[in-house]
């Protein structure tokens, strides 16, 4: 009996070697990567005085509830923080799987139509795949995306957790990626702990980042709310105006408004389509336009009269002096901000998007006739391109010495699940077997096919020939550039180029082949001679 016992468990413990999931692919000399978000992608809790805590953002059950009751907050000027107005919550970011699991899906209970929450999920899982791993050289920093990007307590966990991730990782230099507001934030503890910065990041990755305000989407935010999710999801989610109601008190909002200082290509605008009356009681329409700075009292007049009720009580919430007077100030810190010499710093950035980046109201048929109205009308934008969120000219200007700015097409959130973008990052961080021939600026592999040179000398001249062939393999197989270039025919371009002084003449032939299946085939011929002495 004892011997079948043992033949029984030797099988069980064969099945279970068979059934066992095959162990990540680990690779111990990857350098660490830390992940930082950008507003509202952050997984929230909330704990009461008795320790209890419940998830208040993201979630689908009962979003709206809890998030007037838990997440709705009041700014507190003398310490530059937003404080729940619930007495007895506190709000804290979970920090399961080394702060992963924060920023991963931000509703890890939504089955149905869960792609709408996923956040670094994608980037997580290919990362993985490239031998990434959890708390050994990948991990997360999520942070209470209402504070401003400088608030104290947020900066303080910050320094703390690059310490952690620089000790996990055996001492390891880390990279930083960070999504939209996040490189704010990051920028921020830049400018203000450069020395801390310098000891434990190597590499910094700003993604999607506003750097000079997301005009558009801010102004209207201000007047009419946001929405985190579209399409029918949005309907069991957190209402615009619940949404508004918190973001009027976030000092983050303000932080990401169109900066004034900024010398923009087209100035972003608010424009109002107005009713006016002469002194004799004739009506005139007319389309009056304000510059951010003149957006502040439009602004101030429209929100002048808004609350929220909490609790039976109506607390007035109009558009709030003190955090702008606030956000002006992390704006000047962001200003002062240089890379130290120690560290790289790369820019990519999302576009082929309508963003908006001015805000129009009313119409000739429909003028707006009360300010406090504006809450109630749609808006109208005038867009440039961008990622439907951040316009290119905000997310490239970053005001500091970059290795590389790369624009991708993609969308603001959407930009962390494009395979362009996993191209680009895997070939920064040394991931995998690197491609000495990728360019990440465009996407493709110069890849060299062939190579050929001769000197001879002929008659008191010293004569060198070359040949050399690449092929371009694009990620892209699409050929219609081909129509462009010579209607599908091979473009020949010749140079020719001579040196009196030496006596030496050379020209050259490029031969560009159409593309086909994602290849272009390019040929240079090259010819020099020269006089011997």
């Amino acid at each position: 009996m004892a011997v079948l016992l043992e033949e029984i468990a030797q099988s069980v413990e064969i099945w279970l070697k068979l059934i066992k999931k095959p162990q990540p692919y680990v690779d111990p000399n990857l350098d660490p990567v830390l992940l930082v978000p950008g507003i509202a992608g952050s997984i929230l809790k909330a704990v009461d005085d008795n320790g209890r805590s419940e998830r208040v953002w993201v979630r689908i059950i009962g979003a709206d509830y809890k998030f007037r009751t838990k997440l709705w907050s009041r700014f507190d000027p003398s310490t530059g923080q937003t404080v729940s107005l619930d007495p007895k919550t506190h709000i804290v970011v979970p920090e399961e799987r080394y702060g992963l699991h924060a920023i991963d899906v931000l509703d890890p209970e939504m089955i149905i139509g869960r792609d709408c929450v996923y956040y670094f999920h994608d980037m997580i899982v290919e990362m993985m795949k490239w031998g990434f791993q959890e708390g050994k050289t990948l991990f997360g920093f999520g942070y209470d995306f209402r504070q401003s990007n400088r608030f104290q307590e947020a900066l303080e966990r910050f320094a703390a957790k690059l310490e952690a991730v620089y000790t996990a990782s055996g001492g390891k230099k880390i990279n930083i990626i960070s999504h939209s507001m996040g490189g704010l934030l990051v920028k921020c503890f830049m400018s203000l702990h450069t020395d801390i910065f310098e000891k434990y990041v190597q590499n910094w990755i700003a993604i999607a980042a506003p750097f000079q305000g997301a005009p558009g989407y801010i102004s209207s935010t201000f007047l009419n709310g946001m929405s985190f999710v579209e399409g029918w999801e949005q309907n069991f989610f957190i209402s615009k105006w619940s949404m508004h109601q918190l973001l009027i008190e976030c000092p983050s909002i303000y932080e990401l408004m169109a900066c004034p200082d900024f010398q923009w290509e087209h100035n972003p605008l608010l424009e109002i389509w107005r009713e006016k009356h002469d002194k004799d009681g004739n009506s005139n329409i007319v389309l009056e336009s304000y510059s951010p700075e003149e957006s502040v009292p439009i602004f101030k007049e429209a929100l002048s009269s808004n609350t929220v009720n909490y609790d039976g009580l109506d607390i007035p919430l109009p558009f709030n002096l003190e955090i702008l007077q606030w956000a002006c100030e992390t704006r000047k810190i962001l200003s002062c901000a240089k890379v130290p010499s120690q560290v790289k710093f790369y820019n990519i950035y999302g576009m082929n998007l309508e963003t908006p980046h001015s805000v129009c109201y009313g119409s000739v048929e429909e003028p707006v006739t009360d300010l406090e109205q504006l809450k109630f009308v749609q808006a109208q934008y005038v867009c440039v391109d961008g990622d439907g969120t951040v316009p290119v000219e905000s997310a490239m200007a970053d005001g500091l010495t970059a290795e590389a700015r790369i624009g991708v097409p993609g969308e603001h959130r959407g930009i962390l699940a494009e395979p362009h973008v996993f191209r680009i990052l895997k070939h920064w961080l040394k991931a995998g077997d690197p491609d000495p021939y990728y360019n990440p600026l465009n996407d493709y592999v110069i890849l060299p096919t062939a190579f050929e040179m001769e000197r001879h000398k002929e008659k008191g001249l010293q004569v060198t020939s070359l040949k050399e062939e690449w092929e371009i393999i694009s990620r892209d197989s699409n050929d219609e550039d081909n129509i462009i270039i010579n209607n599908g025919k091979p473009l020949v371009s010749s140079i020719a180029v001579s040196d009196q002084s030496s006596l030496t003449e050379a020209r050259a032939t490029v031969t560009l082949h159409p593309q086909s299946e994602g290849k272009r085939h390019i040929e240079l011929n090259a010819i020099s001679v020269s006089a011997t002495v």
